[in-house]
């Protein structure tokens, strides 16, 4: 009988490929976008167009230029990291869960017609979910890294996020990240449920 060699852990830095690759998915799409012709943002969530609903999923991975793309990377890529974490299966589910809540926000809130690209709803939704996570239960050496964690996002992003829905230049929408960092906020307290009580028995 031959015993098969025991399986590697996964690298510690494979949890954080789910977000690279998002992101990578966003660059590809934009060169594609500027080397071809015509304009793939037409295919962005179109406000109380039912034919727009499906920029609820194509949306977050269409950028108005290589300036808006640019813009969004870091701070995608750093809020990103933070909830992967937490492993690639609560990354997507994550992303699901504000591309959805931000997507039909916005697309109820704004103004008939209006057209909305760009990933600064995931990042306002990323953002809502790393400040929000701190409320989960788990062990209090956990809850401590996680309030240390908010804190510094906070301080980070902090006044970007809070510019970025009140009093936003012309063109720009908050719809999308206010209702992008619902999403975040209710993803967490929905990953809180997911876990059981401290103390409870498990069959």
């Amino acid at each position: 009988m031959t015993v098969p060699p025991p399986s590697r852990p996964p690298h510690p830095l494979a949890r954080f490929a789910s977000p690279v690759l998002l992101l990578a998915v966003m660059w590809l799409v934009q060169f594609a976008d500027a080397v071809l012709p015509g304009s793939f943002t037409v295919f962005g969530l179109r406000s109380w167009d039912l034919s727009g609903l499906s920029g609820i999923i194509l949306a977050p991975l269409l950028h108005a230029s290589w300036a808006h793309l640019i813009a969004n990377s870091v701070p995608f890529l750093v809020l990103g990291c933070l909830v992967a974490v937490e492993g690639a299966r609560r990354f997507w589910a994550v992303t699901v869960i504000v591309a959805v809540i931000g997507g039909v926000g916005t697309w109820l809130v704004n103004a008939p017609g209006t057209l909305t690209v760009g990933a600064s709803g995931l990042v306002f939704g990323y953002f809502g979910y790393v400040v929000m996570r701190v409320f989960a239960p788990g062990r209090v050496a956990h809850r401590i890294l996680y309030a240390v964690i908010a804190v510094v996002v906070i301080g980070v992003y902090g006044g970007t996020m809070l510019a970025g829905v009140i009093g936003v230049a012309d063109g720009v929408s908050w719809q999308g990240h206010l209702f992008g960092a619902i999403g975040g906020g209710v993803a967490a307290l929905i990953g809180r449920r997911s876990h059981p009580a401290a103390g409870a028995v498990r069959p």
